[in-house]
């Protein structure tokens, strides 16, 4: 029999009030498990019973079953009788031990704070204690203590026995699907091969195209499935297929189990509390950086990849965030800028953006980091399609010794991608037909009489069947993977077609992202730098070689729509013997251009001749020909008539006559007229002032200067 205390310190007063008895447990197991324990607790109140308190005053608090003692977030319990001690309701506190009430220090302290106030006594199973009186307060501080201190000590050890298992691999996880325990515990692939063919198409797709998104795209192009094993206790175990999701790659890829990798602390959990009406204590989990994984396995099972597969995997998918995106190249994408994402300002060191001018056909490659984060000015602007232009030809001209490893290894990916899908499918199928002949037999095996069970069974071989009918109807309505694969003949004309790159890289069915792919492969960055006149190209590659070019700047836009010299003076040459039309031919059968683009014709011939002042043949008259006289010394008739002193039929009339030497282009083509000092002297007329006009006047005078 337990022996009790004196009971000099129990008072009248303290029986004129209610004994709180305070029952929990710190989990839903130790409840279900551990009822000795409560009902222990529960017996307290035979226990107040016998101290002197009747049955009416005697309240059993038992709202904080399966919570932990270590913080007052979320117990209700403990919350309602600090509040009853602190109005007096409650003469003692009855419960089994110290570590019920409370593990905590801060709330421990605080209740007995309040209890020394109230005059209210703390009652456990080895004595009764007054916080009112310094010994008995000082003991019970000290078993809170103990009471915290003891949670931390299971807490340490229990987490020890955790790193101790972790370290030597033997900790058990729910593995990811696709790997599955065997029955010595050991981890294994899954022995589905459906399951097996399913992963493994996962990883490679990837390996292709480089982007979690296009792997989703593709299963949902060929009508796939993913396996998924449920984890709930009716169904744990048991395989489901679903759609791929994007999540759900991402899952497979950060999964270093795939790799044969026993990895343990991936992600790090810190309690904290909610803010709110009602606070709650909640969970964050953080991903650990994968230098900072405390405990890495390598090869401490069978896995799907390797462990450099992995590594590179990681890499591909921090380049395709868009999070700092001046940090990361980025996915491949189907803008015209075939530096996208690998181009680095020479300047500052920056990741450079990507601009496109025009119709978006041009790109510009700009760093303005500096602009957008410190309202700085643009750091380079440069326009990038010269620049594009001059890394594919390096590229190319790098990539020519390893044509035919390239094509080799290309043929053979697109064969074995091939036989995944058409693997997969025939497993598809086979499972399909599996169930139905399960169901099918499940029928059979049944009572005849059991009527009940034998309808159930027989819908359910039904829908098997339907199923399974479906599933062959889907796999013929679809192109056949098979119909991929390459033949002898096709496989000899792709490798020779593989000879020559540059046709395939300007190709019109070459997309512009798998161009951007390929010079990944090679080319790790491009740094850029804009001189006064040329821009300096720095290929760095993945062996981290470095190649420098040189690209001439491109011209500004007045310069660019510039007639060019040559041009002009082709013009000149031809003026004197041949008219604007005839120049407008020649020049475009020479092959030559003007600033503006297109075609020469004489509109175009003669707006030369007025911009660069050279003498041709004026069809329109001397106002597209300031002086009217040509480098022949021939005069046009308007200006012979001005000269004269004449009208322009009195001219007319004497080159019809024979009076004036004249020439012309064609029956209708204009008069070019040859004047000497003696017909000058000889035809012209005295000047008549009231119908001359002031130009005229001073462009005659000018004549005869």
């Amino acid at each position: 029999m337990t022996a009790y205390p004196a009971l000099s310190k129990i008072q009248l007063d303290h029986l004129d009030r209610d004994a709180l008895i305070y029952v929990r447990q710190s989990s839903l197991m130790q409840v279900r498990d551990n009822t000795a324990s409560t009902m222990r607790q529960y017996d307290l109140v035979q226990r107040a019973l016998s101290l002197g308190w009747t049955r009416e005053h005697i309240q059993v608090i038992d709202q904080d079953q399966a919570h932990s003692g270590s913080s007052t977030i979320g117990r209700d319990g403990f919350q309602s009788l600090v509040a009853e001690v602190g109005l007096r309701h409650c003469g003692a506190i009855l419960s089994l031990e110290v570590s019920r009430l409370a593990r905590s220090c801060s709330d421990w302290y605080h209740l007995l704070e309040i209890c020394a106030l109230t005059d209210t006594l703390v009652i456990d199973e080895e004595g009764i204690y007054d916080p009112g009186c310094y010994n008995d307060r000082l003991l019970l501080g000290f078993k809170g203590t103990m009471s915290e201190a003891e949670l931390h000590w299971l807490r340490q050890r229990l987490l020890g026995g955790k790193l101790t298992k972790a370290e030597h691999g033997e900790l058990r996880f729910r593995l990811p699907v696709g790997l599955v325990y065997d029955l010595t515990g050991k981890v294994v692939l899954d022995p589905d091969e459906e399951v097996q063919a399913a992963v493994r198409l996962v990883f490679a797709l990837f390996e292709q195209y480089g982007s979690a998104l296009a792997v989703v795209k593709h299963f949902t192009t060929h009508h796939l499935r993913f396996p998924d094993r449920l984890w709930k206790r009716t169904q744990k175990g048991e395989l489901v297929w679903e759609p791929l999701r994007c999540g759900r790659v991402l899952s497979l890829l950060h999964n270093p189990f795939y790799a044969g990798a026993y990895v343990y602390g991936r992600t790090k959990t810190r309690r904290h509390a909610l803010p709110g009406e009602e606070p709650r204590i909640k969970g964050r989990t953080r991903q650990v950086k994968r230098e900072d994984w405390p405990i890495v396995l390598q090869d401490a099972h069978p896995g799907y990849i390797t462990w450099e597969q992995f590594r590179h995997s990681q890499q591909v998918l921090d380049d395709n965030r868009t999070w700092r995106p001046q940090e990361r190249r980025g996915v491949v994408r189907e803008g015209a800028a075939l530096l996208q994402g690998i181009v680095l300002c020479g300047t500052c060191g920056r990741r450079m953006n990507v601009r496109y001018l025009a119709d978006g056909n041009i790109p510009s490659y700009e760093c303005r980091q500096a602009h957008a984060q410190l309202a700085e000015r643009t750091c380079q602007t440069m326009r990038g399609d010269g620049i594009d232009q001059a890394v594919a030809t390096c590229f190319l001209e790098a990539i020519q010794p390893a044509q035919l490893a390239v094509s080799l290894s290309t043929l053979d990916q697109l064969e074995a991608r091939a036989k995944q899908i058409d693997r997969q499918w025939h497993l598809r199928l086979e499972r399909g037909q599996y169930e139905a002949d399960l169901a099918r037999r499940r029928y059979v095996a049944v009572d005849p009489d059991n009527r009940l069970v034998a309808r159930s069974l027989e819908r359910d071989w039904n829908e098997k069947l339907l199923e399974a009918e479906r599933l062959q109807r889907e796999y013929a309505a679809l192109p056949k993977p098979t119909a991929l694969l390459i033949t002898p003949q096709e496989r000899q004309r792709i490798l020779a077609l593989a000879q020559n790159v540059p046709a395939v890289w300007h190709a019109s069915t070459t997309s512009q992202a798998e161009r951007k792919q390929l010079l990944r492969y090679l080319i790790k960055d491009v740094t850029l730098v804009k001189r006064e006149q040329v821009i300096e190209v720095r290929i760095r590659w993945q062996t981290e070689a470095l190649t420098d070019l040189t690209v001439p700047r491109p011209k500004v836009v007045a310069d660019a729509r510039r007639t060019v010299a040559q041009v002009v003076a082709r013009v000149r040459e031809l003026a004197p013997t041949h008219t604007a039309t005839q120049i407008a031919l020649l020049l475009n059968e020479e092959g030559l251009r003007p600033g503006l683009g297109g075609d020469f014709t004489a509109s175009k011939v003669d707006w030369i001749r007025a911009a660069y002042g050279s003498p041709l043949d004026c069809p329109e008259g001397p106002g597209f020909c300031p002086s009217g006289q040509r480098g022949d010394g021939r005069y046009s008739a308007l200006a012979a008539a001005e000269l004269l002193n004449v009208n322009v039929s009195t001219i007319a009339d004497w080159c019809n006559s024979g009076r004036l030497e004249s020439v012309r282009a064609g029956t209708q083509g204009p008069r070019w007229i040859t004047l000497t000092p003696e017909l000058i002297a000889e035809l012209r007329k005295p000047v008549q002032r009231h119908w001359k006009r002031r130009g005229s006047r001073q462009r005659t005078q000018n004549m005869l200067q």
